[in-house]
Formats: C-alpha cells, structure tokens, sequence
C-alpha cells in the first residue's frame, strides 16, 4: 500500500522573457491548488493510515511498524495533517535498530 504520490505535485508558472508578468490572480489561484492537492493528499494518507489499523500485529512487523506507532501517529497528526511522515520515520528508525549488528570487540 503507497500512502505517497509522487506525481501530484504542481509545476508553478514561470515567466519568460524581459516583458512577461505573471498576474497576481494566477498566483493566487496556482496557490490555491496546490494547497487543495495537499489537504487532499493528507486526507488520503490518513484514511490509509486508519486502514493500518485494522492489520494484524505480523502483518504490521511485516512493513516495519507496531501497533503502537499506528496509534501515536493519528493522535500526533491533525485533521488535516499527514500522518504518513511519522509512520515512515517510526519505519526507518525500528529497521535501524532491528537489524544492527552488534559492535565487534
């Protein structure tokens, strides 16, 4: 399951050339859209983050992740907020430590 798209992402206007101007209502409304594609964009990861939820406790261990970071990242993130970068951080650490070999002597 992918909680990240890479390809939403918008491309701003740029001017070209001595005499362009870009107005400041396409400004305003470039803005506007892509503030929109990221609350909707955390809005998806979170209802995928809720879906985590109902895994079990080895398919959670399968991808990295406890029960417990599941839950500290919906109560830590907003409404609005993407709960995906603490759930992917929470990954990263735990294979840092799952797998250390430890120090030679």
């Amino acid at each position: 399951m992918s909680t990240t798209e890479c390809g939403t992402e918008i491309k701003l206007v740029q001017a070209r050339g001595v005499g362009s101007v870009v107005s400041a209502q396409t400004i305003m409304a470039t803005t506007m859209l892509v503030r929109i594609k990221s609350a909707w964009r955390a809005f998806r990861n979170r209802v995928a983050a809720n879906r985590l939820s109902d895994f079990d406790d080895r398919m959670l261990d399968d991808i990295g992740l406890s029960r417990r970071d599941v839950v500290a990242a919906l109560d830590q993130s907003g409404a609005l907020d993407d709960p995906s970068l603490l759930l992917a951080r929470a990954a990263r650490e735990r294979a840092r430590t799952r797998f250390k070999r430890p120090a030679r002597r």
